[in-house]
């Protein structure tokens, strides 16, 4: 897969299948999208394309001090494109004066002369352009206008819920972990920089790693303990994690701590890991003593293990 991160770098296609758009959190519905582009692609033996942003356009028009928190990096997202077999990305920075160019002038300057697109496929409710004015309407007719074949997909439901990307968010958010995983299609994680904490785990016997996560604007779980995979110093090591305050010890600092069930690790401070979510196992909350504490861990860790065999396949 080739990745173009400016127009400036990119060289156009004869012709092509393309898709557009942000695709904050790659789910299942945008899966299908993808795979009609590549699906059309192989039939007429031309190139599959994607045009997406970065920074998130969210992140540029929202003027206030809290950004919307994403469910995936950009190199997340591309593994995830290079998997389901596209062919070229190209990558416009997202701007403000970007902002501002109207849906057939990016048509007309942009993907016309460096696509030629034979085929357009779009989500049914998509829209890009200044003020958004780039929805299925105004494609339909521009496609109409210049022969290109329009394809609009319907959306993806899990039960009667339309899958999408705030409805992901907020089952994250809420510690609907499996539910999530399920419509993403994919385990949520991030990267994340490991740190010195505080050592309460190791005085416990449950030592971890404190871990930051690289983007700043990532969205982070409910509070609670986790089973989770990591992936450090190229090994792929099950865990258990917990995100929150640390209410024994009378803290109040968010910190996510991940205990590895792996023993002869070199150092890793300072080592960027990646870590993924896999099963939520309980709510935090605050034990009378460490002691307590350390009973419960001891429950905690069982059933990890126990769940760990649902993954070791994958």
């Amino acid at each position: 897969m080739e990745i173009y991160r400016s127009l400036n770098e990119f060289i156009p296609i004869g012709s092509s299948v393309i898709t557009i758009g942000s695709y904050d959190g790659l789910h299942r519905g945008h899966h299908e999208i993808i795979r009609s582009v590549v699906n059309h692609a192989q039939a007429k033996n031309i190139i599959s394309s994607i045009v997406t942003f970065d920074p998130h356009p969210k992140h540029v028009l929202d003027k206030s001090r809290v950004k919307l928190p994403l469910i995936m990096s950009m190199d997340q997202k591309l593994n995830i494109l290079q998997s389901l077999g596209i062919s070229k990305v190209l990558i416009i920075p997202f701007t403000s004066e970007f902002s501002r160019v109207p849906a057939k002038v990016f048509m007309d300057n942009i993907i016309l002369p460096n696509f030629n697109p034979q085929v357009i496929v779009a989500g049914y409710d998509h829209h890009f352009g200044y003020q958004r004015e780039g929805g299925p309407a105004f494609l339909k007719r521009y496609c109409l206008d210049h022969g290109i074949d329009l394809e609009l997909t319907e959306p993806i439901k899990d039960g009667d819920v339309i899958i999408s990307s705030n409805n992901i968010r907020t089952l994250i958010q809420n510690g609907y972990l499996r539910r999530a995983n399920f419509e993403l299609g994919s385990f949520f994680g991030f990267m994340a920089k490991v740190v010195h904490g505080a050592g309460r785990g190791k005085g416990l016997h449950f030592p971890t790693a404190n871990l930051i996560p690289i983007d700043q604007n990532q969205l982070m779980p409910k509070p609670g303990v986790y089973l989770t995979r990591g992936t450090i110093n190229g090994l792929h090591l099950f865990g258990m994690c917990n995100f929150g305050v640390r209410p024994t010890f009378e803290e109040k600092e968010l910190v996510l701590e991940v205990h590895l069930f792996y023993d002869d690790l070199d150092d890793i401070y300072e080592k960027v890991v990646w870590v993924e979510f896999l099963e939520r196992i309980r709510d935090e909350k605050k034990f009378p003593s460490p002691l307590e504490l350390k009973k419960q861990l001891e429950i905690d860790k069982i059933k990890c293990l126990e769940l760990q065999g649902k993954y070791t396949q994958e």
